[in-house]
């Protein structure tokens, strides 16, 4: 029996690739530069990942990669910015602004309440998604939010997980379920922590990162059928 299910954010219950869109859209407006269109932003959207993934190796920091993303975009496509940082701060603060559910996730979860202990396991920054989670309504269904940037070990790091049980107390890890979309973050972190992993997988990808997968969903409302 399944007790107690951490969800990713990003990408998972809220669609990441919409906020991240608009807010990049927004800011560039805000330095001046409005010829923003969608093949850059999915230029943009590559070198993001890119740097999240290194993040996950253990291969830069989390500064470098909330800068270097955008030090680099700029570079490959010539735009002018004087201040990195601000841009960053900005683009924060947008994306804890505009969000965007998927599948009625909100009602999902808190359909949920009465059945699991539900908790929040993310890598994004602290101002982002504590805003999201205030705005959406999600964290009202939460017994609980672990952000990497507070605990100080990103996802999937074990120390990250260690951190999440310690605050949560005695459970069996066995009745533990990771819900998520990164096979390189979520999933490999459950694999490390020893619980269940349920990769919520829409766009039917491969698994290539060679993690264990207990569970696999396309729509999120499928978790109900696995709680049975």
């Amino acid at each position: 029996m399944i007790k107690v299910i951490l969800w990713d954010v990003d990408g998972t219950l809220l669609d990441f690739e919409k906020s991240e869109s608009c807010g990049i859209r927004r800011c560039l407006e805000e330095i001046g530069f409005y010829g923003c269109n969608d093949a850059m932003l999915e230029r943009y959207a590559r070198i993001n990942r890119r740097y999240w993934e290194a993040l996950e190796r253990g291969e830069v920091t989390k500064q470098e990669v909330l800068l270097g993303r955008f030090e680099t975009f700029f570079e490959e496509e010539t735009i002018p910015c004087d201040d990195i940082a601000a841009f960053n701060s900005s683009y924060q603060k947008k994306l804890g602004e505009v969000f965007f559910e998927n599948e009625d996730s909100v009602r999902l979860c808190g359909k949920l309440q009465a059945q699991v202990d539900q908790y929040v396991v993310t890598n994004g920054t602290v101002e982002a998604q504590r805003n999201k989670l205030k705005f959406s309504g999600l964290g009202e269904c939460m017994k609980g939010v672990f952000i990497s940037d507070e605990i100080g070990v990103e996802k999937p790091g074990i120390g990250f997980f260690d951190h999440v049980f310690a605050e949560i107390g005695p459970v069996n890890r066995n009745e533990v379920m990771i819900v998520g979309d990164s096979l390189t973050s979520d999933m490999r972190g459950g694999n490390n922590a020893g619980i269940l992993c349920c990769w919520y997988n829409p766009k039917k990808k491969e698994n290539t990162a060679g993690v264990r997968i207990d569970y696999e969903i396309s729509h999120l409302w499928e978790i109900e059928t696995i709680l049975g």
